[in-house]
């Protein structure tokens, strides 16, 4: 039997996006865009939360929409109709996640190219999303009181690139073991610099807290 070589890859491969990822960024910034990469799991309520911070901050900044998914245009439709922003779709081909070029090809897509915020919808989970760079100025991940306080034990790559985490449906509360404070515990064990927030995306508590917090982001990126 032949001897077998080895070859490990996955450096290299990440190592290529990042490079990609930060001359997108570079180019952003040039620009004055700012690039939000937005992610969690499936059914934590991204779309409505991000359809609530859209309508509040479009009346100030040109945004622009760009939802992934593995197939369907549900969200692009959903986002568009309720918010009246430009949202389009990008199907990944089965792949469970952006990269920096896949990102460029949607920004390339978009009708305009002068938005203030263009907002990434990332594919739903926990794990693939998390190892990409798309390019993006700041990643922020949507928890929901459903799925457990313990998450951020569980997916520690998705809690350390998230530069915010909303803590989602804390309307349900009560009818789950979820211990909040626990769970801020949780991701703050795994990126202590992370800001947190408490929010409803259904009745809308804490929604302007956060617009507020993307708001100023928006404004440190233009310095």
């Amino acid at each position: 039997m032949g001897n077998i070589r080895i070859i490990e890859v996955k450096q290299s491969v990440f190592a290529s996006n990042d490079k990609r990822a930060a001359e997108l960024r570079n180019e952003l910034k040039e620009k004055k865009t700012f690039l939000l990469n937005v992610m969690s799991s499936p059914g934590s309520g991204k779309t409505t939360t991000l359809t609530r911070l859209i309508n509040i901050l479009k009346e100030e900044f040109k945004i622009g929409v760009m939802e992934a998914d593995i197939d369907s245009d549900v969200d692009a439709r959903t986002v568009s109709k309720n918010t009246g922003v430009e949202a389009i779709q990008l199907h990944t081909g089965g792949m469970c996640h952006l990269d920096a070029d896949m990102t460029r090809q949607g920004i390339e897509s978009l009708e305009s190219d002068d938005y203030d915020l263009i907002i990434l919808e990332n594919v739903g989970n926990l794990v693939c999303p998390a190892e990409f760079d798309t390019g993006a100025v700041k990643n922020m991940c949507i928890l929901s009181v459903p799925e457990g306080d313990d998450k951020p034990l569980k997916y520690p790559l998705m809690f350390e690139v998230s530069n915010f985490v909303l803590i989602n449906k804390i309307d349900v509360l009560p009818y789950f073991d979820f211990d909040i404070e626990k769970c801020k515990e949780n991701i703050r064990y795994r990126n202590p610099m992370a800001d947190i927030f408490e929010i409803c995306s259904k009745d809308g508590r804490g929604i302007e807290e956060v617009a507020e917090y993307i708001r100023q982001q928006i404004y440190d990126w233009r310095r």
